[in-house]
């Protein structure tokens, strides 16, 4: 029996949608809470099944996890022990990447299988295994376990080929401990970066220049139990807008940092979406004028984030003309582009582009969430197809959306879940 979502498109939705906290800052600060000697606590985690997995391998190392709340979990390290950390959890979890610095950093050893995640072409780690090296480390790869160890951590420069935001926060938490000053070139600036190093800093480490190309990671002995509150979801914020702008009569997307999702918002007003941005919410109205075509070029942040370009795809199918989106960042992330054309999209895919042609209409049909963001551009299309859309591999959106059927149902979508 396999789970899927069903979708009866062509309802126009209306409401407020109140956004959940970042599930790329989630998976990072769960593990960079192990550097404490006490217990930490985190407000504003999404209820996704990554956390649920970061939290099965928490107590695998003996840490206590507690959620007082749906979105209040309170880890405590203060009886963790260090293992290796070869588990199918981890296999499952690209972000399980993270216990590697954190366990680097607080034990000088980390031992772990390859993490896993979503497929998007070749994601490889090499730039966190040359910054563990030049912290003074030595990397061995035994049969896909990789052994990380040092007798002692050096701060040192290091300079990443591409920022590479696993990479800037892997390095971030493994040179906490080490002797010394750590400098970051080209670290990646995310606004997820900046909130891992906030919590850190709430720890007691000493890191500056977060959120620009060069980070600063001054050693200290020891870091303590914090309070802690995630920021909101970008990439769900993003999801949400451009949903809007297919598929509803009016919609307030809140809880968003309008900053973040810049890129996003200007692409929009080009396309004609008709919107009002406010301190921390931006209402979407149904747009009286035909849609425009755009070109999109993905980039680190700020930029045009990658997360994004599958989800606009789909309403880029309703616009008046051919829209082209490059992809610098994963070129192979095209997949959903072969699920639209099953529901009557006409794009034609010459890597690294997709060259959109519209409007077309869509129709529903049997399609597969081929990674996390592929199913929130599929639910997009669903919504705006004639007919039913059944979503196959749903599991990759729960990975990363928090209550997806439940937030849709209450802006007016017909959406259910099938046991098939």
């Amino acid at each position: 029996m396999e789970e899927v979502i069903k979708i009866e498109g062509g309802k126009k939705l209306s409401g407020t949608v109140r956004i959940s906290g970042s599930k790329n800052a989630t998976v990072a600060l769960i593990p960079a809470a192990i550097l404490s000697s006490g217990p930490v606590t985190i407000v504003g985690v999404p209820s996704i099944s990554d956390v649920q997995s970061l939290a099965i391998l928490l107590k695998d190392l003996g840490v206590d996890v507690v959620f007082k709340a749906h979105d209040h979990l309170i880890i405590d390290p203060t009886r963790m022990h260090n293992k290796p950390m070869v588990s199918e959890t981890v296999g499952k979890l690209r972000a399980s990447y993270y216990f590697m610095g954190a366990l680097l950093g607080k034990y000088k050893k980390a031992e772990m299988k390859m993490p896993g995640g979503c497929y998007l072409g070749p994601r490889p780690i090499d730039q966190h295994l040359k910054g563990f090296e030049a912290l003074g480390a030595t990397v061995e790869n035994h049969h896909g376990i990789m052994r990380i160890e040092a007798k002692e951590l050096i701060g040192t420069k290091i300079f990443l080929d591409i920022s590479s935001v696993g990479a800037t926060i892997n390095i971030m938490m493994a040179a906490v401990y080490a002797k010394g000053r750590t400098t970051i070139e080209n670290a990646a600036k995310e606004p997820e970066i900046i909130d891992v190093a906030t919590l850190l800093n709430r720890m007691g480490a000493k890191i500056r220049g977060m959120g620009t190309n060069v980070i600063t990671i001054d050693g200290v002995e020891e870091l303590g139990g914090c309070f802690h509150e995630i920021i909101p979801d970008r990439i769900e914020a993003a999801t949400y807008i451009v949903l809007a702008a297919a598929a509803a009569k009016e919609m307030t997307i809140e809880n968003i940092i309008p900053t973040h999702l810049e890129a996003l918002l200007s692409k929009l007003k080009e396309i004609g979406i008709d919107m009002d941005v406010n301190v921390d919410s931006v209402t979407i109205r149904e747009s009286a004028n035909t849609l425009q075509p755009v070109d999109v070029k993905t980039l680190p942040y700020p930029g045009f984030a990658t997360d994004i370009q599958q989800p606009l795809t789909a309403l880029l199918t309703q616009a008046n003309g051919q829209s082209v989106i490059t992809e610098t960042i994963y070129p192979e992330r095209f997949k959903h582009c072969h699920e639209l054309n099953k529901m009557g999209a006409d794009i034609d895919v010459r890597n690294p582009s997709s060259f959109i042609n519209g409007p077309t209409p869509l129709y529903g049909a049997l399609v597969e969430a081929t990674d996390l963001r592929c199913g929130a551009c599929l639910v997009i299309a669903g919504l705006i197809a004639q007919g039913t859309t059944e979503i196959h591999s749903v599991y990759h959106i729960d990975r990363g959306y928090e209550n997806l059927d439940g937030k849709l149902k209450a802006l007016g979508a017909n959406i259910w879940r099938e046991e098939v």
